[in-house]
């Protein structure tokens, strides 16, 4: 089962084993993980699963689609490496993946 690693915005690491065709959002949830709001269950229409993907990780996703693409530039402080995190599924090409979760809650 591959580990994605959530740094959660008080600087703490989580690893977490996450199944394959599950979202990295969907891990974040079934775990606990602070600041991973989804408040739209993973449909793409909210940003509140916005996080950072570390930089050796971002060429190795999915490219994004118009509609993650669009929902993000309502997200707060986008960065080139933000990511929804509904729209990342896990692989076992993904095992180490880590996100950095992004400011969701207002």
């Amino acid at each position: 089962m591959p580990k994605i690693i959530y740094v959660t915005q008080d600087a703490v690491r989580h690893e977490i084993d996450v199944e394959n065709g599950y979202s990295v959002m969907e891990g974040a949830i079934n775990n606990n993980i602070n600041g991973i709001v989804a408040e739209c269950g993973g449909a793409c229409a909210c940003a509140t699963c916005h996080s950072y993907v570390d930089e050796s990780w971002v060429e190795k996703l999915n490219e994004m689609d118009d509609m993650e693409d669009s929902m993000l530039d309502m997200a707060f402080d986008r960065k080139e490496n933000s990511r929804l995190t509904c729209q990342i599924e896990v692989s076992d090409e993904l095992d180490g993946l880590v996100v950095y979760v992004a400011e969701n809650e207002f």
